[in-house]
């Protein structure tokens, strides 16, 4: 953790500021913990991933964005969705999928978004979503829209195609982007190690021909001020880079997962690196956070998980014939089209039903 009384200060973070940091890690992990209940219980469905360790990664790198940004999260990303607005009851609608679900009960896990809170859907674990982070931050350019869009991604990820062609389209374009590196030493039960010669994932950057750095995961602070300076840099202009951030991850790759394969001493060397005890020692060493203000914080987090969780399953399961809904187009022959103003600004406008061209195009 951080060890300057400072730092806070000069990251330009208040009381109220840090209070909201804990307050979105706490609820990431209270969150998870209940899902995580659920799930042994029967009541959630298919697979069950957590972010238990990566919560100062996902609450750090978004609490760095601008209102008007875009972000990418990944399946341990919760606390980026419930910093950009994502209410806890989605996302227990969403593991339980119900109708009011963000994906109307067609999908759970975390693979949603929110469009109207600047998230982009989550695709897949492997970098899918890396190629549309540059696509969106392109068209941020080409509209002239000041915006960053901030991509998550892991070690093992890092490796593969999509994650390589991404990074080098951004770094030849100059794309507002910056990428998230989560390092949380182990792709499923391969550690990091055995996956690539390159000792600091952040040196491939150099690669791609912009900068990469590492910092402490599970440093809420560190994820933040590093986040915050290559958002700057990139909406100044100057391009992507990529922030590689090192953590131990505190439990399986999923829940079926039973870290068997973890060497003699990692779950309590990882347990001692606990983002959330680390910043809250950080904040009561500095006098920052009170017995008062911690045990509020946690009784109101305790009384908003209760009432997301009653309120999801209060709520329907999708009916069966709706299933098929949005998968296609629907045959009216409307056609839209993509127009680029005088301004460089893009526009959606209907064609006018002259059924003479289909698709998306630039006129």
């Amino acid at each position: 953790m951080a060890t300057e009384t400072t730092d806070a200060a000069r990251l330009g973070l208040g009381r109220a500021d840090l209070h909201g940091l804990l307050y979105h890690m706490k609820l990431q992990r209270a969150l998870e913990d209940r899902i995580i209940k659920l799930y042994y219980q029967g009541k959630i469905p298919g697979a069950c991933y957590t972010g238990w360790g990566h919560e100062a990664i996902a609450v750090g790198a978004a609490s760095a964005l601008g209102d008007r940004d875009l972000v990418a999260p990944m399946h341990r990303d919760l606390g980026a969705f419930l910093v950009r607005g994502v209410e806890p009851r989605e996302y227990f609608a969403q593991f339980m999928d119900r109708a009011d679900s963000p994906t109307r009960g067609r999908d759970g896990n975390m693979h949603f978004g929110k469009m109207s809170k600047g998230i982009l859907p989550f695709i897949s674990h492997m970098a899918a979503s890396l190629p549309v982070a540059c696509g969106m931050a392109m068209a941020c350019v080409m509209r002239g829209e000041a915006r960053v869009v901030l991509s998550f991604f892991g070690d093992g990820a890092s490796s593969t195609g999509p994650a390589h062609e991404a990074m080098n389209f951004a770094g030849a374009l100059d794309l507002p982007v910056v990428f998230v590196l989560e390092n949380n030493q182990f792709a499923y039960s391969t550690p990091v190690q055995r996956q690539t010669r390159v000792r600091n994932l952040a040196d491939r950057a150099a690669g791609y021909g912009f900068p990469g750095e590492i910092t402490d995961g599970s440093d809420v602070l560190a994820v933040y001020g590093a986040a915050k300076a290559a958002v700057e840099r990139a909406r100044r202009g100057e391009g992507p880079t990529l922030i590689e951030c090192r953590m131990m991850r505190m439990r399986g790759h999923s829940e079926a997962d039973d870290m068997s394969y973890l060497p003699p001493g990692w779950k309590e060397h990882a347990q001692a690196q606990d983002p959330i005890d680390c910043f809250v020692r950080y904040l009561r060493e500095r006098d920052l956070l009170s017995e008062a203000e911690a045990s509020q914080m946690d009784a109101r987090i305790e009384a908003e998980v209760d009432e997301a969780q009653a309120g999801a399953e209060a709520s329907p399961h999708p009916d069966p014939e709706e299933a098929a809904r949005d998968v296609y187009c629907p045959g009216d022959g409307e056609t839209r089209w993509l127009r680029r103003s005088d301004s460089a600004r893009a526009e959606r406008v209907d064609a006018g039903g002259t059924g003479e061209e289909e698709g998306i195009r630039w006129r």
